[in-house]
């Protein structure tokens, strides 16, 4: 197999997926440049062709040069960090830090505590993490270390967005805002039973 560089316009005649075996861009698709953006983003620069399959349209212009420079930038970084721990190990502790402090049951304390700690674990990923390899080929360690810089900002968000809605809702649920039912209490619910229950006195 030969790998042919992502460009805008290009059509995909295999689905790009992920280590998961999810589908990322469907078979078929014509990549414009907010897709290659985002595949650049999880580390894919190019896509797996058959030997014999033809370039299609090689003279069109390239991806977004600052997208390009971008992710570059990001990986030599990366790849210069060369510290002891690996992805995975930084990968089970966020983790951690979500299944215990950010899960369908929050609380403030915990909310807190967690930004905290998604605090400190990006500072050891970015200070820490050991990436083997090069960053010129496929290499599988750096597409996750990648893909775990954008876990950790998503989980950070997680975590500020929980704090901030102090009510229950969904799968969002606020240790401090249930009813004595144990059910979720959102402040909506709230103003629509106070406003019931004046309505029922002045019956």
């Amino acid at each position: 197999m030969r790998t042919r560089q992502l460009k805008p316009g290009m059509k995909l005649d295999h689905p790009v997926v992920d280590r998961l075996g999810r589908n990322l861009v469907a078979r078929g698709a014509e990549l414009d440049d907010y897709m290659i953006d985002s595949l650049l983003k999880l580390g894919i620069m190019s896509v797996y062709i058959q030997e014999g399959e033809e370039e299609e349209n090689p003279e069109q212009v390239p991806t977004s040069p600052e997208a390009e420079k971008n992710i570059e930038a990001r990986i030599t970084k990366l790849m210069s960090i060369k510290g002891k721990e690996s992805v995975d190990s930084l990968h089970k502790r966020l983790g951690h830090i979500m299944w215990e402090h950010i899960g369908m049951a929050r609380d403030e304390k915990g909310l807190k505590e967690a930004i905290e700690m998604l605090k400190d674990l990006k500072k050891e990923f970015w200070s820490n993490v050991f990436i083997p390899g090069s960053g010129d080929d496929q290499n599988i360690e750096l597409e996750k270390a990648l893909r775990l810089a954008d876990f950790i900002e998503i989980g950070t968000l997680m975590a500020h967005d929980a704090l901030d809605r102090a009510e229950s809702c969904g799968g969002h649920f606020r240790v401090e805002h249930q009813t004595e039912e144990g059910e979720a209490l959102r402040h909506s619910l709230m103003f629509l039973v106070g406003n019931i229950r004046e309505k029922i006195k002045t019956l």
